[in-house]
């Protein structure tokens, strides 16, 4: 399964053709969360984790694509992307409890000499407790099952979309939009230092990762580097929010966690390590968005017609953009 266009189809069979993989991974790695197994415990709940874990990679990954080409897709875009919300909503409930005892770990790595295991394995079997209380009042099985009904459908529905134009032309709009709107959420991020403008920029770069993805076959060495800059930021963000996610857990209940001089040093830490991620995201962000989202755009416009036409001639693109940026 290959999240990227190719060059021997055109626009509107690879967005279908990718849809349709991803709708049948999710389909997968549902029935793999919501299946009997013989291995029960613990083991079992790590391979439910990870199965749903990969799934909302893919609701996110069919969601960017649907942006992607959003302007030809009219009133089919808004009917799949709420079924992409709403499933995307059921998993990310599921995967948060996961995610807060996973940054809590992270963080006993980061700070080893101030975070004692004392201290941090107690928080630990709280939030597992709360994972599994969480799991069963929302019903798992039945919330999975839903899940996957709607997306049966809708993976029925992926070869009727409406997507008229091709070639480059049928994903510069969407393109664009995604880029001019992860530049404008990494500004107000910056000017606006909140939780919530932090997790709106890492959404909204990574549909701009996700869209370079797709177009990973005709990059070059330069812009390779450029989505592994994405990638950075992406995670640094992700932990980011990972840790407002347990500081929350955190002051929510206390008491339930065990003392305040037990749980102080574990507040302050993720404090402490937010700033850094928070720093390393926006000295990279500054170079990711250093360009104005036009003039990348046209470059983006000539790689694809070099890559539709003359391979080789990307060779010669390395060159000039190299040349182009030691005269900025």
């Amino acid at each position: 399964m290959a999240y990227r266009i190719k060059r021997n189809e055109s626009v509107p069979e690879a967005v279908r053709r990718i849809a349709g993989e991803e709708i049948n991974s999710i389909s997968s790695q549902l029935a793999h969360a919501t299946g009997k197994r013989r291995d029960e415990g613990q083991a079992h709940g790590a391979k439910r984790d990870e199965a749903i874990h990969d799934a909302r990679k893919s609701v996110k990954k069919t969601r960017a694509l649907l942006r992607l080409v959003r302007p030809g897709l009219e009133d089919a875009y808004r009917v799949e992307s709420e079924v992409l919300r709403d499933v995307g909503r059921t998993l990310s409930e599921l995967r948060d409890a996961g995610s807060v005892i996973e940054i809590l770990g992270k963080l006993q790595e980061k700070y080893p000499a101030r975070i004692e295991r004392s201290a941090a394995n107690p928080i630990r079997r709280v939030l597992l407790q709360k994972k599994e209380e969480g799991e069963k009042r929302a019903n798992l099985t039945e919330m999975l099952h839903d899940a996957a009904v709607k997306l049966r459908a809708m993976g029925k529905r992926v070869r009727r979309w409406p997507i008229g134009a091709d070639g480059f032309a049928a994903i510069e709009d969407g393109f664009e939009t995604t880029l001019r709107s992860g530049r404008g959420a990494f500004r107000l991020a910056k000017d606006k230092p909140r939780p919530e403008n932090y997790h709106e920029w890492r959404k909204r770069l990574k549909d701009h990762w996700y869209h370079v993805r797709l177009l990973e076959n005709l990059w070059t060495e330069i812009m390779l580097g450029y989505e592994a800059s994405l990638k950075d930021v992406e995670t640094w963000l992700g932990d980011d929010h990972n840790l407002v996610l347990l500081r929350e857990r955190l002051m929510a209940e206390p008491d339930r966690f065990g003392p305040q001089k037990s749980i102080a040093p574990i507040l302050d830490h993720i404090e402490k390590y937010q700033k850094e991620l928070r720093d390393n995201a926006e000295a990279l962000g500054e170079r990711i968005y250093e360009e104005k989202p036009a003039r990348f755009v046209r470059r983006i416009r000539q790689l694809w017609r070099d890559w539709q036409t003359e391979p080789k001639s990307l060779e010669e693109f390395e060159k000039a953009v190299r040349k182009d940026r030691k005269a900025a």
